[in-house]
């Protein structure tokens, strides 16, 4: 390929469709978010909304369901992680390093969070664990140095509001439940799963995908063992009904949520991949129900109240959706990689065949 010389520049072949903007985000045809990641992104966020109620239908305590969740994903992970390694070499320790870290708290997740389901329900639990989107900029500040965002202060308070009346710590209980539990159970493994993902992001995938999730898997299976062995005990006399429901959970939640989740979301803009993981708490309500869970009036206000407060403190919150859709329409500033030639900043990402000019240095090779 030749440019006609002062910077000017071809994006490719006149048939290409596809562009990359400045977040790395996939854009399509007339500028808009390539789908492939968007369902991929809904489809895990379905996944994991079913772990909750894939628990409670095994009807193990939460030491067995955290430690099986994990083992038997394993024996799909390590296949597919040996496969990877053969193809993209082995992950540097520098990176692994994170993952086991993330791995530990994962597995902490795992024990509180299906203790949290047994103490107030799949559904209820599911949007507890939310929490994590308070916990993890205070993550960022302590040890990133990162400002806390001044809504963070105004939508902590009444997010924890909302966690009580969700719980049920307000107000009536359902028959059976535990909301004080629950409730506690809930935070915390809300801050361990802020801590998965905190530490996932530092190690990235850096041409990874399932590498990451099996070392953060194995360590989570360890953690488990540990702090589910010495609470609740892990069973091993289970029966053919609980041993289905285990599997279901390993390679649905666990699995199959996470092989789609973490190559997808790197490819969003953070809006809207965390506008898309709000999906997870309205799903499982809708799932817990199925399974017969009876959510009071409150304790739906208080879910619709976390959704809210989550809409608001993440990227996806006021003020900054609009300013991601200009960018993805190509009216902002956008990089385009050229090969053969340095990046050029340009004003309209281009269409089809359609040539652009930039800051180049000249004419490019031939």
């Amino acid at each position: 390929m030749r440019d006609s010389g002062g910077g000017a520049c071809q994006t490719g072949r006149a048939g290409r469709s596809d562009q990359t903007d400045r977040t790395g985000a996939a854009v399509g045809r007339g500028g808009g978010i390539r789908g492939t990641p968007v369902w991929m992104v809904i489809g895990g966020s379905l996944c994991i909304s079913a772990s909750a109620a894939f628990v409670e239908l095994s009807g193990t305590s939460a030491g067995t369901a955290a430690f099986f969740r994990c083992a038997i994903a394993l024996t799909v992970l390590v296949p597919l992680a040996l496969a990877e390694r053969r193809t993209a070499g082995r992950r540097a320790w520098r990176l692994r390093r994170p993952d086991l870290a993330a791995g530990l708290a994962l597995g902490v997740d795992f024990v509180f969070w299906a203790a949290a389901v047994h103490s107030v329900g799949a559904s209820v639990t599911t949007v507890i664990v939310n929490i994590q989107v308070v916990v993890y900029p205070l993550l960022a500040r302590l040890f990133t140095r990162t400002p806390v965002p001044r809504r963070f202060v105004v939508v902590a308070p009444v997010m924890l509001l909302g966690i009580a009346l969700a719980s049920g710590a307000v107000g009536v209980p359902v028959q059976g439940s535990d909301p004080a539990r629950g409730a506690v159970f809930g935070l915390i493994a809300g801050c361990g799963y802020a801590g998965y993902l905190f530490l996932m992001r530092l190690g990235g995938g850096q041409g990874h995908t399932v590498s990451p999730v099996c070392t953060s898997t194995a360590a989570a299976a360890t953690a488990a063992a540990l702090l589910g062995g010495a609470w609740t005990g892990i069973d091993l006399s289970l029966d053919g009904r609980a041993w289905a429901w285990l599997t279901v959970l390993a390679l649905v939640g666990q699995v199959l949520a996470w092989l789609m989740l973490t190559p997808a979301l790197p490819k969003l803009p953070p809006d809207v991949g965390a506008a898309l993981l709000l999906l997870q708490p309205v799903m499982a309500i809708g799932l817990g129900m199925a399974v017969g869970e009876r959510p009071t009036v409150r304790q739906f206000g208080g879910c619709a109240l976390v959704v809210l407060m989550v809409w608001c403190v993440g990227p996806a919150g006021p003020g900054r959706v609009r300013k991601a859709a200009i960018t993805r329409a190509g009216r902002a500033r956008a990089w385009v990689r050229v090969p053969g030639r340095p990046r050029v900043r340009f004003r309209k990402a281009p269409g089809p065949g359609r040539r652009c000019r930039g800051p180049g240095p000249g004419p490019g090779p031939g």
